[in-house]
């Protein structure tokens, strides 16, 4: 199996449900081919990611990032869909309450691009170490 292909997009991440309403945030979406139905937003007051709290991250589908950019998507805790001044939208869901995240659509556009540049769309389950999970589980 090759070693795996990652990206990572680094972006402002608005909070548009807070009560402070220019509450901006560190963001960075990344993507590992060795997960290829993944990407992860890791949300933090400063960057990089350096001092005061950690990152909080989710992860969630590639495509309903993708999808959820063009038209409204997910029915879980993680919802995706196009919003006004060319933002994507990230409505997080979870025991200790919700947040609405807005990030500039042209930077998630961009790094989809590149993610499905790594793995296009269908080929995901031949990055998939199948034998070495299996073998993880016999373990």
């Amino acid at each position: 199996m090759e070693a795996s292909k990652t990206t990572l997009k680094c972006l402002a991440v608005r909070v548009l449900s807070s009560p402070y309403p220019e509450l901006v945030l560190a963001g960075r979406l990344a993507y590992d081919s060795a997960l290829p139905y993944a990407v992860y937003l890791g949300v933090a007051e400063v960057y990089p990611f350096a001092g005061g709290e950690p990152p909080v991250c989710w992860t969630f589908g590639r495509d309903l990032l993708d999808r959820g950019r063009r038209a409204p998507a997910g029915a879980g805790d993680v919802r995706v869909a196009p919003g006004a001044d060319g933002l994507v939208l990230i409505e997080l869901r979870g025991s200790a309450g919700s947040a609405v995240l807005g990030v500039p659509g042209t930077q998630v556009g961009a790094f989809l691009d590149e993610a499905f540049a790594l793995v296009p769309a269908g080929t995901e389950t031949d990055h998939l170490d199948l034998d070495g999970c299996l073998a993880q589980l016999l373990v």
